[in-house]
């Protein structure tokens, strides 16, 4: 009975999988990229480790944890996983942070850059890749550098020889529909290559993008996308293989490309 449930749970999780890649294939199509430039991160918050050994038979590789303490939790059980952290650190969990992940994609501020920068060549963690997360919305409920603070500022993170600055990431405001999101998309694009032109210190990755709207993030430049609930299904109810429906936990409000997304809740990816 338990091998029959894991083996529909895997197919589920192998079916939401594939459908979030003809959705990013769809979007690359449109736009004359390339899917391959597009790393999908399943975000794995409240998902049980034992969920997530099965979406790694289902070909989820790389997790997105918003919590040190929920990856520390998790990540000893399952083998082959590769973690991202997505959301904020305090400075007094950085250092188990680079411990636990392969990638910060929380970076708000410079005095949290060199707690990380000075920790990584600590611990034999250098270069440690990290993103710099950006509040290209000025919205007072997201974290994240003001524009004109990290133009102000990228010299110095640059100067920080222990980290990789693999890019900018952004957490967009709550909108009605996902085209409402592309000027968020095309504002954090732009200013990666306002930095870029005067600091080659900084990559070209963009982390944007949920389950609600990755596909127009995609075809606005997205490197990297943040998918939860298109892959496991709402966080109070059960997911794909596991009775939820795999995409969407709420009315639906709208379609992109034929298909359908739900309203954003701030909480949930």
């Amino acid at each position: 009975m338990g091998a029959s449930l894991d083996s529909d749970a895997s197919a589920g999780l192998r079916a939401a999988r594939s459908l979030v890649l003809e959705r990013i294939a769809a979007a690359c199509s449109r736009t004359g990229r390339d899917p391959g430039d597009v790393t999908l991160v399943a975000v794995s918050k409240t998902v049980p480790a034992e969920r997530l050994k099965i979406a790694i038979s289902a070909g989820l590789t790389l997790f997105g944890e918003n919590r040190v303490q929920e990856a520390e939790a998790k990540a000893p059980l399952v083998a082959g996983a590769s973690w991202h952290l997505i959301g904020p650190l305090q400075s007094n969990k950085a250092r188990r942070a680079v411990e636990l992940f392969d990638v910060i994609e929380s970076v708000e501020s410079l005095d949290l850059a060199r707690r990380l920068d000075r920790i990584a060549a600590e611990m034999g963690r250098a270069p440690l890749g990290v993103y710099l997360q950006v509040n290209v919305d000025r919205d007072a409920a997201k974290a994240g550098y003001q524009p004109e603070t990290i133009e102000a500022e990228l010299p110095e993170l640059a100067a920080l020889s222990n980290l990789r600055l693999l890019g900018l990431m952004t957490v967009g405001r709550v909108v009605g529909t996902a085209e409402e999101a592309r000027a968020t998309f095309i504002a954090l694009r732009e200013l990666s290559g306002r930095l870029r032109r005067n600091s080659s210190r900084l990559g070209a990755g963009l982390s944007m993008g949920m389950s609600d709207d990755f596909a127009v993030a995609v075809e606005e430049g997205a490197t990297v996308i943040r998918v939860g609930r298109a892959l496991f299904g709402s966080r109070d109810a059960a997911g794909p293989g596991c009775g939820g429906a795999g995409i969407g936990d709420g009315r639906p409000v709208g379609r992109v490309s034929g298909h359908r997304f739900w309203r954003r809740d701030p909480h949930r990816r």
